[in-house]
């Protein structure tokens, strides 16, 4: 192997050494498993393309470059809409929400990679939230207040100065705050509240349902076939409630799964065909938050092979 090759072959190791935490920082930005891969690619061939032999930190370099990349991809995805993407359901809402890619694995099956892209509890309530989001209001709260990236490396990625920066992030945690729940870091208490509620949707008992609800939940759902663009949700115990016995006949269906690391369900039908995926998330013993995705073109994106077995 001559020279060239063996310098290549470094380079490609160093990318590789980092691309786990390259990983989390563009799901993260993009909420999308494949415009995050299309982000890592990116970058790759910008980072292939440049002379890095300055750069002392080469792992902040990096996050800058697929930063840059992603803010690039918010801001045409931002410009692709015609209008915003408005949830519609009985309480009306406001503001561009849409379910992101979840990810999925199955309780008790170790995964080092999505345990990285994962770290701090990066539910996927969070994630819908933060689709409510500016691109640079994302950008600059990921970056800080996942990855503690200093104000005044990220100004320049956003053309911000830092206390703009600073102002920036603030508006979005105070979006953030309140909207999207902390989950119970205890995962047995988390699968005791959502096998409670399949049991009772099965079962039709609205009491019980309420019984395992917070008052105050919202279930969100993608919306189906056709309607990808359009988040549909319900807010209150009662109203979710009267919905989840609608499903109640696809409760058997429910297979156990860890959804953005909580307690979730993967639904499949007798025919082996993806039904639904759902995440919960659960404060203090009482679901808080359902997010469900049925739409069938997105469902049959996921590698759902270890859940059919």
């Amino acid at each position: 192997m001559d020279e060239r090759s063996d310098e290549r072959s470094a380079r490609t190791a160093l990318f590789e050494e980092h691309r786990p935490h390259l990983r989390a920082v563009a799901y993260r930005m993009l909420g999308s498993i494949n415009e995050a891969e299309d982000a890592l690619q990116d970058a790759w061939l910008r980072y292939d393309r440049s002379d890095t032999t300055d750069v002392d930190n080469l792992g902040g370099w990096l996050t800058t470059v697929v930063s840059r990349v992603c803010l690039n991809l918010l801001r045409d995805r931002a410009a692709r809409r015609e209008e915003p993407l408005q949830p519609t359901g009985p309480d009306g809402g406001s503001g561009p929400e849409r379910i992101p890619d979840p990810l999925l694995r199955r309780e008790g099956v170790a995964d080092p990679e999505q345990e990285v892209m994962l770290a701090d509890s990066v539910g996927l309530a969070l994630m819908v939230v933060m689709e409510s989001l500016s691109p640079a209001e994302r950008v600059a709260f990921v970056l800080h207040d996942m990855f503690a990236v200093p104000f005044e490396e990220i100004a320049p990625l956003i053309e911000k100065t830092s206390a703009a920066t600073r102002q920036l992030a603030s508006r979005a945690r105070r979006k953030v705050q309140g909207r999207a729940p902390a989950p119970d870091p205890d995962l047995g208490r988390q699968r005791l509240a959502v096998d409670a509620f399949f049991a009772a949707a099965r079962n039709g008992d609205l009491e019980a349902l309420v019984a395992v609800l917070d008052p105050d939940v919202v279930l969100r759902s993608d919306g189906g076939a056709g309607m990808a663009r359009h988040t549909v949700f319900f807010t209150g115990a009662a109203t979710v409630a009267g919905q989840a016995v609608l499903w109640g006949k696809l409760s058997p269906f429910a297979r156990p799964a860890l959804v953005n690391g909580t307690a979730g369900a993967v639904v499949i039908g007798d025919n082996g065909r993806a039904l639904s995926i759902m995440a919960f998330i659960v404060v203090d013993g009482a679901i808080a938050a359902i997010d469900v995705i049925v739409d069938p073109e997105r469902l049959a994106a996921f590698d759902l092979s270890a859940f059919r077995d």
